[in-house]
């Protein structure tokens, strides 16, 4: 991408609060962008190959409440992302992720976090820590368990879609605001599902199919009436 055309895009941005910069075979992260840390609100560099995110750029933004690089090359963050601290909405889809850097949980503003297809074996127990976390998309990752620290989490929705769970810790009931929880095509015996998501949660939707039983098996659980007129009631 030509000199000229990068400068039209950050003239644009000093003056809309907005970069964005999409399918551009981007390989790094614009440099550029240096001059507007205390403009920009919104970054979308989605579509591109960044591998990394510069750390004595990235946590500059203080005004940022929106970041965009899905389909990019990620393989780590910088401690440093953590300081963007009006940071709302991250999306980072189909990078290739292992892990979030253990600081994670300082973004406290974050309302909605995207990391679908990339590399995660774990729930990342900084989550824990993000007390205004509404969605969370962790779908097609590797994930195999779910913890018992899952009973901290705040969100309402959390999208665990195309993992490879086979084990779900009880205390998922206990997460006091989760609405909609989503386990479809992993590798969940119905034994293994907590039978109190039905009888003592706060969970009105439950998507699981695509998992080692039968729906019909699980509508005849014990609770599953009752799990029903709540979901109604609500």
């Amino acid at each position: 991408m030509g000199n000229s055309a990068l400068r039209a895009h950050v003239e644009t941005a000093q003056k809309t609060g907005v970069f964005q910069l999409k399918d551009r075979g981007l390989t790094e992260f614009p440099s550029e962008l240096q001059k507007l840390t205390s403009n920009l609100r919104t970054i979308d560099l989605s579509n591109n190959k960044i591998e990394n995110l510069p750390p004595m750029i990235i946590g500059k933004f203080t005004l940022l409440k929106s970041l965009s690089l899905n389909n990019n090359k990620l393989t780590a963050l910088p401690d440093e992302l953590c300081n963007l601290k009006k940071l709302e909405t991250l999306s980072l889809n189909n990078n290739q992720l292992r892990e979030l850097p253990s600081t994670f949980g300082q973004l406290s503003a974050l309302k909605t976090l995207s990391l679908s297809g990339n590399q995660l074996r774990a729930l990342p127990p900084q989550l824990c820590s993000l007390r205004h976390l509404d969605v969370v998309d962790l779908s097609k990752n590797q994930i195999r368990s779910i913890p018992d620290t899952v009973g901290e989490l705040q969100v309402i929705e959390l999208n665990l879609n195309q993992n490879q769970i086979s084990q779900i810790s009880v205390k998922i009931s206990s997460c006091p605001r989760l609405k909609v929880l989503r386990l479809e095509e992993n590798c969940l015996e119905l034994s293994m599902l907590p039978q109190s998501i039905l009888s003592d949660s706060q969970i009105c939707l439950l998507a699981v199919e695509g998992n080692l039983f039968e729906i019909k098996k699980l509508r005849e659980l014990e609770g599953y009436d009752k799990f029903l007129f709540q979901r109604r009631e609500r």
